[in-house]
């Protein structure tokens, strides 16, 4: 038997969940096929319980760092069991949430592994039989760790992400493969809690695509808290040898070795096309395992539809959520304007925070950008000292006619402080506009206002 909806989703993880919350609440009759529980890999595997550990060793810091405000404690112990626990409780709590969102919006949910039986008919079969068609299908099954190639995870020497959000004990000495942004997290989260930490990235620097000034503090920074940053680096492979790792490496044109208790692998994300009943589908799949997609996020089979991380953009949840708003949107006929994926906000969250929207300076000037620019240290805001967090800068990007380009913060709470540049830069915002705002004292939000007001060739602290 078949039933038939509106819409089917295949895939309850960010851009799944979010296509059903909003179709449904457009009125649509929505079925959504997950093969574990709703939330996807943000909510179980990564975004949330990966901040909820980086939380944990901000309070370590904290604790550790308390002398400097008067306040007496001991040496302060870690038990990463008790950890884990908060974590599972946070994301129970959250996907209850999400579940109850759903159930609300009479969303029908439906519990086991979907793939695509007929794509033209737009209809899925779950594993126990069931046969969904709907008006529309939106695929949405999410990604996967990458494998290095010749080091598969093995969960106990070698990591993936979703192996380091378990981890009860620490290791010794870690190496991790990737300096981009989820490398650098777990290399500032494990160095906080007490692994000896070394990162390998074949780039010229960490953080590669951020701006250069932002990477440079970062670096510095993890220099100054005892990380090991090898950068132009490449692995060659690793072996398990009982208790420990040997990372063989070629650095400045010699074989190295590199001993280590674990390996974390961070290279990446493979999207999950693989099994879902695509290989004949005539849904159009890169070599790389995308789905190809218009500005629509419309596949090449009419009707049907990716979102989230099965499509070649900017692997975030909140890209996926307002991918699936996209689509809802094109279901409905709205003609929704395309993403500007030049302009999503990024944010990582590392120990310094790093924010950032828009192009950095060097890619403003490779497109033939005349450009002009702002930076604003926290070195020089009070609320910076107060914290005793004043490493870091914000740097504001506009072009000749004074529209607002980029905005990049490293420091504090960067992540939060984003949203005023991200608004600036989507709306195309002058630095005339912003100036004259006025901007809460003492913040570290300040620090924006006043790298702006300095493009008008006057300024107050600087």
């Amino acid at each position: 038997m078949t039933t038939r909806f509106d819409l089917v989703i295949l895939g309850g993880g960010p851009g799944g969940y979010a296509a059903a919350l909003y179709g449904a609440a457009a009125g649509l009759s929505v079925a959504l096929v997950e093969e574990l529980r709703v939330g996807g890999t943000c909510l179980h595997r990564g975004c949330i319980p990966a901040k909820e550990l980086l939380q944990t060793a901000e309070v370590l810091r904290t604790v550790k760092g308390a002398k400097a405000f008067g306040v007496a404690v001991g040496g302060p112990t870690l038990d990463l069991n008790v950890s884990i626990e908060r974590q599972q409780k946070i994301v129970d709590r959250l996907t209850k949430g999400l579940e109850t969102l759903l159930s609300g919006r009479s969303v029908n949910v439906f519990s086991g592994r979907g793939e695509v039986l007929d794509a033209g008919a737009h209809t899925v079969r779950v594993d126990d039989g069931t046969v969904l068609e709907g008006g529309s299908l939106i695929i949405a099954t999410g990604s996967s760790p990458r494998e290095f190639p010749g080091i598969p995870f093995d969960g106990v020497k070698v990591l993936s992400s979703d192996h380091v959000l378990g981890l009860t004990t620490v290791p010794a000495r870690t190496a991790i493969i990737g300096g981009g942004a989820i490398g650098c997290e777990f290399a500032s989260y494990l160095a906080d809690v007490g692994s000896s930490v070394t990162v390998l990235e074949s780039m010229p620097s960490i953080l590669p695509g951020v701006d250069t000034e932002v990477a440079e503090i970062v670096g510095r920074m993890f220099k100054r808290r005892r990380i090991t940053v090898r950068t132009g680096v490449t692995v060659e492979g690793a072996e398990v040898d009982g208790d420990s790792v040997s990372v063989r490496l070629t650095e400045d044109n010699a074989q190295v070795a590199l001993e280590v208790d674990t390996v974390v692998v961070s290279i990446g994300r493979a999207p999950n096309t693989a099994g879902c009943g695509l290989e004949d589908s005539g849904i159009e799949i890169d070599a790389k395992g995308f789905i190809q997609v218009d500005g629509e996020m419309r596949t090449t089979v009419a009707g049907v539809y990716a979102v989230g991380d099965v499509v070649a953009t900017p692997q975030l949840a909140h890209v996926a959520f307002a991918e699936a708003i996209v689509a809802i949107k094109s279901i409905l006929g709205e003609s929704p304007r395309p993403i500007d994926y030049n302009r999503v906000p990024w944010g990582i969250y590392c120990h310094p925070e790093v924010a950032f929207c828009g192009p950095t300076e060097a890619a403003a000037r490779a497109a033939g950008q005349d450009v002009v620019v702002s930076v604003h240290r926290f070195a020089g805001n009070a609320r910076a000292q107060i914290m005793d967090q004043a490493d870091g800068l914000v740097k504001v990007i506009a072009n000749s006619d004074g529209i607002i380009l980029g905005v990049h913060i490293v420091g504090p709470m960067a992540t939060e402080l984003l949203g005023p540049g991200y608004l600036a830069v989507n709306w195309e915002a002058t630095v005339d506009d912003l100036s004259i705002l006025i901007q809460p004292h003492p913040t570290l939000g300040e620090l924006f206002g006043e790298s702006v007001l300095a493009l008008t060739g006057r300024s107050l602290h600087a």
